[in-house]
């Protein structure tokens, strides 16, 4: 999978959640989120990018991957 798609895609459910008032109830749902629709090899593939500098996430997916 193209790791731009998956950081723009975790980007966008980042931005869906980001009105929650709570950064860190926020950044548990983008982890929940990522947990329930994004199949095992697609978080194994964003938790990569993350631990190689995690270029192009949005500060609340950063924390939703961190929280995987």
């Amino acid at each position: 999978m193209n790791i731009e798609r998956l950081v723009t895609m975790a980007n966008d459910i980042a931005a869906f959640f980001a009105s929650e008032p709570d950064p860190d109830a926020a950044a548990d749902q983008v982890a929940n989120h990522l947990r329930k629709f994004w199949e095992p090899r697609m978080r194994a593939e964003i938790r990569g990018s993350l631990e190689q500098g995690g270029n192009g996430l949005s500060p609340l997916a950063r924390r939703g991957v961190e929280r995987l």
